[in-house]
């Protein structure tokens, strides 16, 4: 279980959104993990990605990608194609 998220856990965390192309200075990645770990968009636009605390940090950061592109982008609109 994780108790901290530590500078080593950030650049993890960094591989996954640098090789997105997201600004360091658009994310917030509070140093407390919770269970579940998430990410959202906030209403100030910025990208909180919140670590999880119980699972593998290698199993989470492996979702993590697929997680950060559905809250980045939107569900295409019926019909458009």
């Amino acid at each position: 279980m994780l108790e901290a998220v530590t500078i080593r856990e950030i650049e993890r965390i960094f591989e996954v959104t640098d090789r997105l192309g997201i600004h360091r200075e658009s994310l917030v990645i509070p140093l407390q993990p919770r269970h579940p770990g998430r990410v959202r968009r906030m209403p100030n636009g910025k990208l909180e990605i919140v670590v999880e605390a119980k699972d593998d940090l290698s199993a989470w950061l492996t979702g993590l990608e697929a997680e950060i592109r559905r809250v980045l982008l939107p569900p295409a609109a019926p019909g458009s194609a």
